[in-house]
């Protein structure tokens, strides 16, 4: 990842200088934030304006005279995972399970039918989890963030990240066995 630098670029009517920012996301990165973005439950349409809002978060970050982050791929991963958490409190969690379940239910010759309820039964899962619980799992499991670099970039000790790993999963592992997923 380049460091977020400007870089000058003289205009061609007038003569004058701007500021042109560097794309502060790489490929590998932006692939992450998807990923993140995707992974907390965000639909796939959605998927560029959450990548977009990261972009523009760290620009902003930039522009407000901040440093940048000193690890930009788990600081976007964060800000990746709270825009997910945003939307899941715009929408209506249970509007959106009855819609999968109603889905499923529709399917006529389902294949890998295991594996669509196992999924199911996770994202319903993720869905019942407190917001910082969610965070940290979906962090931790599907970001791949270390527990130090979840709990710097969250501002939280290490021990309350791990503290809540091990609730989440927990409650995840009781929910599917409830379920009998597993």
């Amino acid at each position: 990842m380049a460091v977020l630098r400007r870089r000058a670029r003289r205009d061609q009517g007038g003569g004058a200088v701007r500021d042109v920012p560097d794309d502060p996301l790489d490929a590998a990165q932006e692939r992450r934030v998807r990923a993140v973005l995707a992974l907390g439950g965000v639909p796939q349409t959605d998927l560029p304006d959450g990548v977009q809002q990261v972009r523009l978060r760290l620009l902003e970050r930039a522009a407000g005279g901040r440093e940048a982050p000193r690890d930009v791929s788990a600081w976007a991963a964060v800000v990746a995972s709270n825009l997910a958490m945003d939307w899941h409190r715009a929408e209506k969690r249970q509007e959106r399970l009855g819609e999968r379940l109603a889905s499923l239910r529709q399917l006529e010759h389902p294949s890998g039918e295991d594996t669509s309820l196992l999924s199911l039964a996770v994202a319903r899962g993720l869905d019942e989890l407190p917001d910082t619980q969610r965070q940290v799992l979906v962090l931790r499991f599907y970001g791949d963030l270390p527990v130090r670099d979840i709990a710097e970039e969250l501002g939280i000790p290490e021990g309350t990240v791990k503290s809540r790993l091990h609730t989440a999963v927990r409650a995840l592992r009781a929910r599917l066995h409830e379920d009998e997923v597993v």
